[in-house]
């Protein structure tokens, strides 16, 4: 947990609006507990839905449960958010990756050439604001993506940036098991 209090204070679920509630006990019954981070996205049911909205549609797209953590992990660490750091480190494992592969993505790099790809793109992304060179593109692509793929990165850097800058400014309490910066 994290030592310092929310700025943001996440909602009380069992007195929450109706609709936030059904929200988040159908998070709740899906993965097993209601987040702190989606507590306090609760703040706003529209931040709230429309992030389980564009990650549930991302969910359906082409990146792998575990593409889609090396992401997470790569702008996580970039953005210096330990909050998601912490839960995608956990998700991660639970998607498959191991913990090279999991520290891997963090740097911005892989063990394969696909992974290396992926997490250097979102990387990139991140740190650059979408700004990429035409060789950094090109590598990516080389790597076996199409454009589909760029622009689904693209998302899942806007998703993950969502909630980076949502747990910085909340300083939200971690409830997942602490990784270091």
């Amino acid at each position: 947990m994290s030592s310092n209090s929310p700025r943001i204070s996440p909602i009380d679920v069992a007195t929450a609006q109706p609709d936030v509630r059904a929200t988040l006990d159908a998070v709740k019954a899906e993965i097993g507990m209601v987040p702190n981070l989606f507590k306090t996205l609760a703040q706003s049911p529209a931040a709230l839905d429309g992030y389980l909205g564009l990650s549930a549609t991302l969910g359906k797209g082409s990146l792998t449960a575990a593409q889609r953590e090396i992401v997470a992990l790569a702008v996580g660490q970039v953005n210096r958010c330990a909050y998601c750091l912490s839960a995608h480190t956990l998700i991660g494992k639970g998607a498959g990756l191991s913990e090279a592969a999991i520290e891997a993505a963090r740097r911005g790099t892989g063990s394969v050439p696909a992974d290396a790809a992926l997490a250097a793109f979102a990387h990139l992304v991140a740190s650059h604001r979408g700004v990429v060179e035409d060789e950094e593109l090109a590598a990516f692509k080389q790597a076996g993506f199409d454009d589909g793929a760029v622009l689904e990165v693209i998302a899942h850097v806007a998703l993950n940036t969502l909630t980076n800058y949502a747990n910085h400014v909340a300083k939200t309490d971690i409830d997942f098991p602490a990784v270091t910066l």
